[in-house]
């Protein structure tokens, strides 16, 4: 098979992988445009964001889609009947030094289907890193795809060549896990984590010590092909990010493969649900938020897809509303719908000096229509007799594109 035949297939077989957020888009450059510029590498491109924020352009590709796996919601499934490849090392360290000197990328995503053992699989993806690092002097960004069965030697040295390792968890929760990948294990795979937590945290604690993924470590699970309630994927997320302090957890909607198992479902779970969920742990991580605040155990365990999670919240207590902006703690401020981290910052600076106003939110480019009635200011009060269902009504309706004469 030509090498643009394997990356072709290995480019759109790293497509469900949610560490990035697209691959394989289309081939283009500016001969033929006049005034044009650029161009893209077509096949494998994604983009990811580094630990500092900067939005960076990566190679993602599979090592192989080969695997001695038969997990009923893969693709690349032992019965599954898709076309095969497989790259060997020297073409993986070619095809990234190739598209870097282009300017296509600036690092490589490397993941891969398991062929012969989880160690076989292991090494090739740990030379492809080494290669790249010692021989031809990469310093661009590395994430590696780790095997959860794989020696804790080789996880060490993917830890020493890579910026960021990963090891997915599949599946919101063991049962799920072992209803449609029972050949995996859900204790070796959070035994894998827990080795790559302590060689992070040990790397950090020593200045002298080797490098150990300085971008830490994430995760992946399949949202929508068991019958986990969003809730529970809260759940399992938090523990992660408890136990295993990682960088992200991500979340991948269910897409229904060709000749699945009649334990799956049919039709996938509607994407605003994976939009939610990622909203949900937005809010966990950075605004304070706990599980039973944003899916009630009282309830079904599934997010509003109508309203965004913190917006449900602030309408299940209205209580705590309206809130001073004035005298508020930051951690009210942070629950206000519609006020951001960086907004909250703004406005916590300028109290310092003087007393808000109305006026200040406008300027500072808030949604005034979800953040007015949820926040008093000497010259603004709600009305207080606005009930949460008329409110929720009223920011739930789509938006609705004006006609030509703007009526």
């Amino acid at each position: 098979m030509q090498l643009t035949d394997k990356l072709a297939v290995l480019a759109d077989a790293a497509k469900y992988d949610a560490s990035c957020s697209s691959s394989g888009g289309a081939k283009r450059d500016a001969r033929g445009t006049p005034g044009g510029i650029g161009s893209t590498g077509g096949m494998g491109i994604c983009h990811a964001y580094a630990p500092d924020g900067r939005c960076i352009s990566l190679l993602k590709i599979l090592l192989t889609n080969f695997c001695i796996y038969d997990c009923a919601y893969c693709i690349n499934r032992r019965s599954s009947n898709v076309r095969r490849a497989r790259f060997n090392v020297e073409e993986v360290v070619r095809l990234t030094m190739d598209f870097y000197r282009r300017n296509y990328i600036e690092g490589l995503f490397l993941s891969s289907g398991i062929i012969q053992s989880g160690d076989y699989t292991m090494e090739q993806l740990v030379e492809v890193a080494r290669r790249l690092r010692v021989e031809e002097k990469f310093r661009g960004y590395i994430h590696l795809k780790t095997i959860p069965d794989a020696s804790p030697e080789l996880l060490a040295s993917a830890g020493r060549w890579a910026d960021r390792l990963s090891i997915n968890v599949e599946m919101p929760t063991e049962g799920g896990l072992k209803a449609l990948a029972p050949e995996k294990d859900a204790q070796g795979i959070r035994r894998s984590m827990g080795r790559l937590r302590l060689g992070i945290e040990e790397a950090k604690a020593e200045k002298k010590a080797p490098r150990f993924a300085p971008a830490g470590q994430s995760t992946q699970m399949i949202v929508g092909a068991d019958a986990a309630s969003d809730r529970d994927v809260l759940e399992t997320s938090s523990a992660l990010y408890n136990s295993y302090r990682l960088r992200r957890v991500y979340f991948s909607a269910f897409s229904p493969i060709p000749d699945a198992s009649r334990a799956l479902p049919l039709r996938p779970p509607p994407l605003l649900r994976e939009h939610r969920l990622y909203q949900a742990d937005w809010l966990m991580r950075f605004y304070g938020f706990e599980v039973g605040e944003i899916a009630p155990p009282g309830a079904d365990g599934m997010l509003d897809l109508d309203i965004d999670p913190k917006l449900a919240w602030a309408l299940r207590h209205r209580e705590q509303f309206p809130v001073d902006l004035d005298t508020a703690p930051r951690e009210m401020l942070l629950r206000v719908p519609g006020l951001g981290a960086r907004t909250v910052h703004k406005l916590l600076v300028m109290r310092r000096h003087r007393r808000l106003r109305y006026d200040d939110l406008v300027r500072l480019r808030v949604a005034m229509g979800k953040v007015s009635p949820f926040i008093c200011t000497p010259d603004h009060r709600p009305r207080g007799d606005v009930e949460s269902a008329v409110l929720r009504a009223a920011m739930a309706a789509p938006p609705r594109q004006p006609d030509l004469f703007g009526h």
